[in-house]
């Protein structure tokens, strides 16, 4: 499991990068182009595991397939899996949607880190709505939390104060000129609050039986499909833009790494292999890499002190919250 829990943060971090690559803050319909790049490879993978999983089950079943291929080929999805899931997904949707917006207006290195932090978020209305033993916090956990708040709250002052001139000159060298910082800094916050109420809407669907975690996953890529087609109708005809143009080949990559990631992130939470969710769960440290590569994005000292605290609060997390 060790190689799929690698190769899910590469394409999770490789999804943030592309998406990243391919938005422009002038591109009104940039987040529409995101959304038709990843529901369209979901789309396809939701297809290829509904004939998968009519073999598999007249071979066997899941359970006679190694777990890497069962996340890959298989699926038990019904219709009203879709009806049982359409609110967690909506949410987990809406909080991509608004995270790919928040690109078009903050840089990478800031944005990720902040949208990370859902499952800090998550942990916690999970003890307060569950009230059980399974999330009651360590103290290295509580300790995660602190630091990750601390850190969230200190990117907005540090970007909030820093002088407009520093911050346009800091900027040049990726070629980006953002210009509405509240909005900038409120859409990655967003996303870690939706996000989290996914998380929560997962544990209670799974907590109450009404879906397996094949049907989830698979309900979750259908109903992005769906929205797919919208954006499809909704920038093709309604915007009159552009979508099959060279320019938007990273969005698609973006898609791909997307689907890429769920698929052996599944195959991990499947396994039941807690190191590497800690691993899957730092993809944004190497999204920072990838940013400050291959974007050139340049932050001030103080950014990346934040970033470092909030860093530590998700691997702490990651490894006590658990």
């Amino acid at each position: 499991m060790l190689i799929f829990s690698l190769l899910a943060l590469l394409a999770w971090s490789g999804s943030d990068l592309f998406s990243k690559k391919g938005t422009r803050e002038e591109d009104q319909n940039s987040h529409w182009k995101v959304v038709f790049g990843v529901g369209l490879i979901m789309g396809v993978h939701f297809v290829i595991t509904l004939i998968g999983g009519a073999i598999i089950d007249a071979n066997g079943g899941p359970d006679a397939l190694p777990k890497i291929l069962a996340s890959l080929l298989y699926t038990d999805f019904k219709p009203i899996d879709f009806v049982h899931y359409l609110p967690v997904a909506v949410l987990y949707i809406l909080a991509m949607v608004l995270g790919y917006i928040g690109l078009r207006y903050i840089e990478l290195s800031i944005s990720s880190p902040i949208c990370n932090c859902s499952g800090s978020l998550a942990l916690l209305l999970c003890a307060l709505i569950f009230g059980t033993d399974e999330f009651a916090l360590p103290a290295l956990a509580i300790v995660g939390v602190v630091l990750v708040t601390l850190g969230i709250l200190g990117m907005g002052i540090v970007d909030g104060r820093e002088d407009e001139q520093l911050k346009l000159q800091r900027r040049e060298a990726s070629n980006r000129k953002y210009t509405k910082s509240i909005l900038a800094f409120l859409l990655p916050i967003a996303y870690l609050v939706i996000d989290a109420l996914g998380t929560v809407g997962d544990e209670w669907i799974f907590a109450e039986g009404l879906i397996e975690d094949y049907a989830a996953n698979s309900a979750f890529e259908l109903t992005f499909f769906l929205l797919a087609i919208f954006a499809f109708v909704w920038v093709k005809f309604v915007k009159k833009d552009h979508l099959f143009v060279r320019e938007n080949g990273d969005l698609y990559l973006g898609g791909l790494c997307e689907t890429i990631g769920q698929i052996f992130y599944m195959a991990v939470m499947f396994a039941e292999y807690a190191v590497g969710m800690v691993i899957i769960s730092a993809y944004c440290v190497l999204s920072l890499v990838w940013s400050r590569i291959f974007l050139k994005e340049k932050l001030s000292l103080n950014h990346y002190i934040t970033i470092v605290v909030t860093l530590v609060g998700i691997m702490l997390l990651a490894v006590y919250g658990g």
